[in-house]
């Protein structure tokens, strides 16, 4: 029987399917993709039905002579990519390099790395499945598009190294209009009243004020709050109501990628990339013991809640044997998706409920732990029995006044002894317990407390709450998450400020100018209905040339106008509503090399120039210039005093008499002058050897009677003189061959090896 040869994403999926294929089987990995559009050009025939012009990627090509090797004389391939567009890209691209008369392509969908999963998926393949590839297709070119045509004008217009990319720019400006909420909210004040009080029986508890002559009551101020609490004085407090009930808590579902993400955010501190990151290793496979690799958890991408029937009736078995019958219902729990959910893959879940966290727990590391512990706990719970939730809830009327007082237990934990997610911890934590009371009970007052209480602002995003209105939106896809929101930081375009997402200056001003030129395009609705085409098309219902065709017929009007009309951040600046202080024109914020400042629009007749920083409201604020210092030194080339001034580099000395004199000392991180102590080696010069920084902060040694004396030098000076020409120092040098020695600045050519590289030099030369 002739060799087949199976194709893998990862080298850890190789070692995994090494353990359950027989040697018939041939495994090697494509690391990834092997082909893609090419990098420094567009790569999208744009006028011939918008054909990708794929090539081998830069640093692949071992991976494509050593794939085409072992496919040498072999006409049984097998392609088992990852089980998502991505992978489905993969393996057509890999059966286009391979592919030539004879021989055929399986397509094998791994929808988690156990033995009977692996061999079922190979004993029974498909067909390679060209809807989803061009769904892959088309998200690539859409991005491409838009990526190789915006980026460029961000360049000219702002700065270089920006990109837009389609769906993180939309992501931006959700965080950007969140934060000019915040800056428009206007707090009000209100007022709360709860009174303390006591039954015939302890504890005593609080009821707090909702009603008065049976509407609801506000309270804006102290005023409003006193009056009230003087109508209250000397009025009795008599139940009026109560009602108790037990209601039933069904358990979460097992985890989607992007509740996986948001879970872990909260609960582990995680990213959304770390996430997916160790995700993606307890998927591939974990060594349970020499040579025992086993994927302990299900595909990690996916929006689907769908589980096994098998996987819910073994959950269920382990639910009698460790918690009881009580804790385990008559049959599966299965749960519905959305209808715009794609069904193919499970949720994510433990590939064996028996490979619980404590059998694992000495073959994984820490975070891989965590996290495994997290998806085990989720999916077990969501196969237990509800949880019963006992609430009290008692009316206590007071005259024309009614308060509300409301506590509840947990009768029977049912799933919430094993798990609870982390948004919903509270209900758990909920132990507060009325008394025994009856109807028509008169209350002991115990005291009145009135509070004052501000509205808040909207919260900023987290990464667990920007992933949520990501997906309640439709912006992108789970498995795209976790790039787009590295990728907004890495730009520059926002900052994680403990734990919250905050634009910078330069997010908002790239997000204004894209919205202002691009409304359509980055659009959330615009974005969401563009997910849903890439869905359709996977699902036949449209072809792919009609939606790119429909994007690009509302794209290309718009750049050809953003092309002549978007400002120049660079040159021209945004707008603001201050006044020069020096010529009253208007001032703009720039982007220049250092980042956003504000100049002057009458520039080049008016320099004025200012950083600047923003109000809890968002307003500009200019930064006032640091005023000049007076030192102790004195200027070497002129004799008039040095004052400590303020530069890119930190604080350095500066004559007062600039600039008809330019004289200049560096200063080291304490504010004092970094010397050698080491005189200047030039004739007839007084002046000493001081540490400097170059314009590019890179550290070099001159004189510090500059601009009258030129002398620097990159090389560290050294107290000793030169025994050969007496020179008055000499410098460090070192070289990959010989390590560190001493030279002669002078250029008579005395080295000496320091004592450490002598015994190395020595070491080599034996």
């Amino acid at each position: 029987m002739s060799k087949a040869l199976v194709i893998v994403e990862s080298p850890t999926k190789v070692r995994t399917l090494e353990k359950y294929l027989d040697k018939h089987y041939k495994i090697v990995a494509t690391v990834g993709h092997i082909k893609d559009l090419p990098r420094r050009e567009i790569g999208i025939d744009i006028e011939n039905g918008f054909k990708p012009q794929y090539e081998t990627i830069a640093g692949k090509e071992k991976v494509v002579r050593d794939l085409k090797k072992a496919a040498e004389n072999i006409s049984e391939i097998f392609l088992a990519p990852d089980p998502d567009r991505e992978g489905e890209a993969i393996a057509w691209h890999t059966a286009d390099l391979l592919d030539k008369k004879g021989r055929h392509f399986h397509r094998v969908l791994f929808h988690e790395l156990t033995q009977n999963a692996i061999l079922k998926a190979i004993s029974e393949p498909e067909k390679l499945n060209f809807n989803k590839f061009e769904a892959q297709q088309a998200r690539r070119i859409l991005d491409r598009l838009v990526g190789y045509q915006v980026s460029p004008l961000l360049w000219r217009k702002v700065k270089s190294g920006l990109s837009a990319g389609r769906v993180q720019s939309v992501a931006v400006r959700i965080i950007c209009e969140r934060e000019r909420s915040i800056h428009a909210f206007e707090s009000e004040e209100y007022w709360s009243i709860t009174v303390h009080v006591k039954g015939d029986q302890p504890p005593e508890f609080p009821a707090k004020l909702v009603k008065k002559a049976g509407k609801k009551i506000e309270i804006a101020d102290q005023a409003q709050a006193e009056a009230i609490l003087a109508e209250l004085a000397g009025q009795n407090l008599i139940v009026e109501k109560i009602l108790k009930k037990t209601k039933k808590r069904t358990p979460p579902p097992p985890f989607t990628t992007s509740k996986l993400q948001q879970e872990a955010i909260r609960r582990l501190k995680f990213s959304a990339k770390k996430t997916m990151a160790v995700a993606q290793q307890l998927y591939e496979g974990i060594e349970l013991g020499p040579g025992e690799p086993v994927g302990l958890i299900t595909y990690m991408r996916t929006d689907s809640i769908r589980i096994a029937q098998q996987a819910a009736e073994e959950a269920l078995d382990l639910i009698r044997r460790q918690f009881g019958n009580a804790y385990a219902p008559g049959k599966p729990r299965f749960f519905k998706n959305a209808k715009k959910v794609q069904d193919a893959h499970e949720a994510i879940r433990p590939t064996s409920v028996e490979n619980t966290p404590e059998a694992v727990a000495a073959f994984l590391n820490h975070d891989q732990m965590d996290l495994y512990r997290l998806i085990w706990r989720r999916f077990v719970a969501s196969q237990m029995s509800e949880a019963l939730i006992n609430t009290n809830s008692v009316s206590i009327k007071a005259g024309a006044f009614v308060f509300n007082a409301s506590g509840s237990s947990i009768a029977f934990p049912g799933f919430m002894a094993l798990y609870v997610a982390s948004d919903d911890e509270s209900e758990a934590d909920k132990k507060t317990l009325l008394p025994e009371l009856s109807e028509n009970m008169v209350l002991q007052l115990l005291r009145y407390e009135p509070k004052q209480h501000f509205t808040q602002p909207p919260p900023r995003f987290s990464e667990a709450t920007l992933v949520k209105e990501l997906e309640e939106n439709g912006i992108g896809r789970p498995s795209t998450y976790a790039a787009i929101l590295s990728t907004i930081r890495e730009k520059g375009y926002v900052d994680l400020e403990k734990g919250y997402f905050r634009p910078s200056e330069l997010g908002f001003i790239v997000n204004d100018m894209l919205v202002e030129n691009f409304p359509d395009i980055f659009n959330v609705a615009f974005t969401a209905r563009m997910e849903d085409d890439l869905d359709r098309i996977e699902s036949a219902e449209l072809p792919c040339l009609e939606i790119l065709s429909r994007f690009y017929n509302t794209f290309k009007p718009a750049l050809d106008t953003a092309t002549q009309a978007m400002i120049s951040a660079k040159g021209v600046g945004v707008s603001t509503e201050l006044s020069c202080p020096k010529c009253q024109k208007p001032l703009h914020v720039k982007i220049g090399k250092n980042g956003p400042f504000l100049a002057c629009s009458g520039y080049p007749s008016c320099d004025f120039t200012a950083n600047f920083t923003r109000d809890e409201k968002g307003k500009i604020c200019p930064a006032q210039p640091p005023q000049a210092q007076e030192s102790d030194q004195t200027c070497p080339l002129c004799g008039l005093r040095m004052i400590l001034r303020q530069g890119r580099y930190g604080a350095f000395l500066a004559c007062s008499g600039y600039p008809k004199c330019r004289s200049t000392r560096s200063l080291n991180s304490q504010g004092s002058e970094t010397s050698t102590g080491l005189n200047c080696p030039q004739p007839e010069c007084s002046g000493k050897i001081v540490e400097k920084k170059s314009r590019r902060g890179k550290i070099f040694y001159g004189c510090s009677a500059y601009p009258k004396c030129t002398y620097a030098t990159w090389n560290k000076p050294v107290s000793k003189s030169c025994p050969q020409c007496q020179a008055p120092f000499l410098v460090e040098k070192s070289t990959k061959q010989r390590g560190t020695f001493l030279v002669c600045p002078a250029g008579c050519g005395f080295k000496e090896l320091l004592p450490e590289e002598i015994k190395i030099d020595n070491a080599k030369k034996d």
